[in-house]
């Protein structure tokens, strides 16, 4: 009997451990528990909060500083929800980096096309010229 006790507390410390925060309702010490959420972020979101609640994650992200996609990303995959809600652009951070994966190659033809191209025009330049 005792042992079974041991584990049902076991149990539910874990599970209290990892519960949502809620970032409308949290204390300081609650959204410092977060994991990426440090003293600086927290004081942001409790200055915010003062002003209203959090509708959505795009508006935290828009009201605090600091906070971009893939930060509400991580902190929502460590408990943090808006609203009872956790983040659901998660997929955004990877297609931007992608694209600017796909930009650079892209960038990089474009230059070493136009030096051949340049020594062509002079050279045509050069040969079109007037003699003295």
């Amino acid at each position: 009997m005792f042992k079974k006790l041991l584990a049902f507390l076991a149990a539910m410390t874990v599970a209290v451990a990892f519960a949502a925060v809620d970032v409308n309702k949290a204390t300081p010490a609650e959204l410092d528990s977060i994991k990426g959420i440090g003293p600086a972020i927290s004081g942001r979101i409790l200055d915010e909060r003062k002003k209203g609640n959090f509708k959505s994650w795009e508006d935290l992200i828009e009201r605090v500083k600091g906070l971009g996609v893939g930060n509400a990303a991580k902190l929502s995959a460590e408990g943090l929800t808006v609203g009872g809600a956790g983040f659901k652009g998660a997929a955004a951070a990877p297609a931007k980096a992608d694209v600017k994966a796909d930009a650079k190659p892209a960038a990089a033809p474009a230059k070493a096309d136009a030096k051949p191209q340049a020594k062509a025009d002079a050279a045509k330049a050069a040969a079109s010229a007037p003699k003295k």
